[in-house]
């Protein structure tokens, strides 16, 4: 996510939640190859990478960020160069909780998030829910049709 998507602050990363959402991947996801930091000293994203994607993509990586201020942005690419992702933050597109929806994550295409919860373990799983189900179905149609998820 470009910084030019966001008006207002989305304030400073907050990487005990970075850290929350690592273990929950890991849990939750088999097909996790390896979890990083964008810099080891003052990381600011950190990022999920899968050993596979949507569709016929080959694999796939999530780029997470979440700040002190319970702002975030889940932002899932793949091999075949989709994107979508799952945004809480000021702008002026959209309601504060936004969906990206593939194939591009066009800021101007945001519509509002199925996800109502802000917890961080709670938002994980949600984005988690919603992945799993649009690989299960190869259905990105399932990424934002939840209920309030997880």
């Amino acid at each position: 996510m470009s910084g030019d998507d966001r008006a207002g602050e989305f304030g400073p990363i907050y990487l005990p939640a970075l850290r929350r959402i690592r273990d929950c991947w890991l849990e939750l996801e088999p097909l996790v190859d390896e979890t990083l930091y964008d810099d080891v000293v003052a990381p600011t994203e950190l990022q999920i990478r899968l050993s596979d994607g949507l569709g016929d993509a080959e694999s796939a990586r999530l780029d997470i960020q979440w700040s002190e201020l319970g702002m975030y942005s889940f932002h899932y690419v793949d091999s075949d160069d989709v994107n979508w992702r799952f945004d809480r933050h000021p702008n002026t597109h959209s309601p504060r909780s936004h969906f990206h929806p593939p194939p591009d994550a066009a800021t101007t295409a945001a519509e509002p998030s199925c996800i109502d919860v802000t917890e961080v373990s709670l938002v994980t799983r949600a984005v988690h829910t919603m992945w799993r189900a649009a690989y299960e179905t190869d259905d990105v149609d399932q990424l934002n049709s939840v209920s309030n998820p997880p």
